[in-house]
């Protein structure tokens, strides 16, 4: 079983923690102090370390270099204030492999957690880590193929896909695979960066740049050095900093607020969103020369309706990633109900459809009633019956149908309408302009 290091001063962050950990199989061990954490560490190996910044007798820096020169095969991940990109650049700079900022949400931690273990001195294959991409669907052949091509290439890279189609981790995978690979992989999430701290986040600044700005910090440029910069949902940067990105990429120079010199800047980007960029560009939305600089190549990933042969191995996989070596039992009813499922939020809404239904059954097999689908559902009968039309074109007239139902029993409120049909509001606002319905 692997073990995990939470290093946090703070009783509820610990446990939460501990407790998501423990739902996936993992051991853990919680320290309060920077002393305490190093005890730990010289006591017994672990296969990951979290820890906050700002601990009682010193900060979570100590324990990122201290793990980087005494158990360099232990990654470790560092929990920061909300908008404070300085400290994350900081630890990634001294060797931390990734960051969650406050308040730190469930869904980010599990695939920090997931992606880690991938990470050399992790429990995933080593000697091959694209099978981290689990399935032999001729779409999950061809991204597989994709991927060593783009990672012996140097160009921009634009990943296109629905939330939860494994984006990021394909980004991770070309790093990995990468001449860049021993440099820092440092990802970013555009959507979730306040306007007016973008340009500070992304270039650093200068101390006395401005208020609160008591010393000089780098930007998520500075902190890619020699890596790879990656840009997830680059298609919620605002037009100011667009043309800020832009020329950040053409010049290969960035200027940090407060300095009148520009500065050298190697990294590669890899940018991804789960919408159309290129309708975006046609809209206005999105500057065209970016979005040519970032599209050099476009590498698709296949949601999961395409692809619903793969779903008996992601299923077995993912049981055995939370459950070790005695996972519950699928029934085969349960199996077949999954494999006539829409699934809009991918293989993400798959691992979270699984730990809840694990949380539910009674005994250790898991039945249809306790995946408890959503009205995306998709019928035997209706399969066979739905003649001459493709998959997509299918699985769209299901969804239009589901939205419009929801939409006239909430009398066209769409908040409403999403929480019926327990999505997001941004998520139903996506398929309306996706489907087209007014």
């Amino acid at each position: 079983m692997s073990r995990v290091l939470v290093v946090d001063d703070e009783a509820d962050i610990r446990e939460l923690i501990d407790l998501t950990l423990a739902r996936m199989g993992l051991a853990t061990e919680c320290a309060g102090s920077v002393a305490e954490a190093r005890a730990a560490l010289e006591a017994e190996d672990f296969q990951l370390c979290l820890t906050d910044m700002r601990l009682p007798d010193g900060d979570g820096l100590e324990i990122v270099r201290y793990i980087t020169e005494h158990c360099p095969q232990t990654p470790v991940a560092v929990i920061t204030a909300f908008g404070s990109a300085g400290n994350a650049v900081a630890a990634l700079k001294a060797g931390a492999f990734d960051y969650l900022a406050k308040p730190v949400g469930l869904e980010q931690l599990r695939a920090l957690i997931k992606s880690a273990l991938r990470l050399p001195g992790g429990s995933q294959d080593e000697a091959n880590p694209l099978q981290a991409l689990i399935g032999d669907s001729p779409a999950m052949q061809q991204v597989r193929t994709m991927i060593e091509k783009l990672a012996r290439s140097q160009a921009p890279i634009y990943i296109s896909g629905e939330s939860g189609s494994g984006k990021e981790l394909a980004a991770r995978l070309i790093h990995g695979r990468s001449a860049r690979a021993a440099s820092p992989f440092v990802p970013v999430n555009c959507g979730a960066i306040p306007e007016n701290l973008m340009e500070s986040e992304f270039f650093g600044y200068r101390k006395g740049a401005f208020t609160g700005a008591q010393d000089d910090r780098e930007g998520f440029f500075q902190a890619a050095s020699g890596g790879t910069l990656f840009l997830d949902e680059v298609a919620d940067l605002p037009l100011a900093m667009q043309v800020k990105l832009l020329r950040a990429i053409q010049e290969k120079r960035v200027r940090k607020v407060g300095s009148v010199t520009e500065e050298p800047v190697d990294v590669r980007i890899i940018c991804a969103t789960h919408k159309n960029l290129r309708d975006l560009v046609d809209k206005g939305a999105f500057r065209q020369d970016l979005y040519y600089r970032l599209n050099v190549i476009e590498l698709r990933m296949p949601p999961l309706r395409e692809r619903l042969e793969d779903i008996p191995p992601l299923v077995d996989a993912i049981l055995h990633r939370v459950f070790g070596d005695k996972p519950p039992r699928l029934s085969s009813g349960a199996l077949k109900a999954l494999q006539f499922y829409a699934f809009p939020g991918n293989v993400r809404e798959l691992e979270n459809i699984l730990e809840r239904a694990t949380a539910l059954c009674s005994g250790d097999s898991i039945e249809v009633d306790d995946l408890h689908l959503g009205p995306e559902e998709i019928h035997e009968d209706e399969i066979e019956g739905r003649g001459s039309e493709t998959l997509d074109e299918y699985l769209n007239r299901l969804e239009r149908q589901a939205i419009l139902e929801a939409l006239q029993k909430a009398e066209g409120n769409r908040t409403a309408a999403a929480r019926l049909l327990g999505v997001t509001f941004r998520s139903m606002r996506y398929r309306l302009e996706r489907l087209g319905i007014e």
